[in-house]
């Protein structure tokens, strides 16, 4: 049954319990920023009619550098979100630990915009397996979401990670609405997928942009639940966000001041930028870009923007290996050249591998990993990565 109006409340108190030990208890908590675009070959064309409806088919077993212990009932693969478009959204799903029958499910959104929730969410963060060091490994994660609900990751909008759509002008059109029709389409056919969840109480959740795609997903599941003759019904139960990002203007507000409050950038350079910028409205001055970019590339020698009093990650692609994309250092140097609409920040709560990104992308762009996720084969150009995608 569709939950009513007055259902959509907080989420449970075991939930919000994980929850908590996961953003106060865990070493590695990320979230995600936007880079530049980059030009990049996209996966080869497939057809809908290729993705199974049976669930059993993307059960993942033999998953390469799992830990044997505990076992972990997990699933991956494509949902079909525009036929037409030839457009499909990649998930890895994870049954609860315990009473998996009895268990809510939440899904989880990474933000950026334009960063894997597999990458991020699933394997640093909230996931029940991490990526070890050595980018071969994982690692089981004791405060894991799955320790109270069957946990979703989806790559959205589509672009991101191994999400694609045999449409390119599909590229070209995403905005928020898009992202929260597709995610939609997903949660809808995902649930014919997966018909036991169907009435299971039902959460989403995610961080940084996020607070953008988690409320209005769950305002258009509240408002065609309305309509059951018409649309699927979906049991929301509520939502949660964590560091998101809701209104540029405190964001790079508060950005600014903290890189001044500590010591980051000098007084004359904060007083500049309070003098040349208006962070309410969203196209900045040319002066105010200018003065930004000063700010972001105080960030380049030796401080992490994401965590100021660790080191910064000096793996590079001659150190370790070839599947690493960038460096801590190029992805600053990208991101004081972008126009103002890229110029987002990640919220870092403390303590975390700052070389994440890297390892990650050593995991995922192993062939026989891919494999085992049932992700589709790609041309030889085609690098899976943490966030990548261009916007309108």
């Amino acid at each position: 049954m569709a939950s009513s109006p007055s259902s959509i409340n907080a989420l449970t108190l075991s939930l919000l319990s994980v929850h908590l030990l996961v953003f106060l208890g865990s070493p590695s908590i990320t979230t995600c920023i936007k880079l530049p675009p980059e030009t990049e070959q996209r996966p080869q064309t497939f057809s809908p009619e290729e993705e199974s409806q049976d669930s059993e088919s993307d059960r993942v077993i033999n998953l390469p550098g799992q830990p044997s212990t505990p076992s972990i009932s997990q699933f991956s693969g494509y949902i079909t979100v525009n036929e037409a478009h030839g457009r499909a959204l990649f998930y890895w799903f994870f049954e609860a630990q315990t009473q998996p029958s009895q268990r809510p499910l939440v899904l989880w959104l990474n933000g950026g915009p334009g960063c894997s929730s597999i990458g991020y969410g699933a394997a640093v963060e909230l996931g029940p397996l991490r990526v070890d060091t050595n980018g071969t490994d994982l690692l089981y994660n004791e405060f894991a979401w799955n320790q109270e609900a069957n946990l979703l990751f989806v790559e959205s909008p589509v672009g991101v990670g191994f999400s694609y759509t045999n449409t390119s002008s599909d590229l070209s059109m995403i905005d928020d609405a898009f992202v929260a029709e597709d995610a939609y389409s997903f949660v809808v056919n995902w649930l014919q997928k997966f018909p036991q969840f169907k009435t299971r109480d039902f959460f989403l959740a995610g961080e940084s942009y996020a607070g953008h795609y988690v409320p209005q997903l769950a305002e258009l599941i509240y408002d065609r639940n309305k309509d059951t003759a018409k649309y699927t019904p979906i049991n929301l139960k509520g939502f949660i966000v964590g560091n998101p990002e809701t209104n540029d203007y405190y964001d790079y507000k508060g950005l600014l001041e903290y890189a001044w409050s500590h010591a980051v950038i000098s007084d004359q350079l904060y007083n500049k930028c309070k003098q040349v910028c208006d962070f309410n409205v969203s196209n900045w001055s040319s002066e105010c870009n200018e003065a930004m970019s000063v700010v972001f590339a105080a960030y380049l020698q030796e401080i992490d923007i994401y965590n100021i009093y660790a080191p910064r990650c000096l793996l590079n692609s001659s150190s370790t290996s070839s599947s690493v994309s960038s460096t801590s250092k190029s992805r600053f140097e990208s991101l004081t050249k972008v126009n103002e609409h890229d110029l987002r920040r990640m919220r870092i709560p403390g303590g975390y591998d700052p070389c994440y990104s890297q390892y990650a992308e050593m995991y995922f762009n192993r062939q026989e990993v891919q494999s085992s996720l049932h992700a589709r084969a790609v041309n030889s150009n085609f690098r899976w990565k943490q966030f990548h995608v261009e916007y309108v």
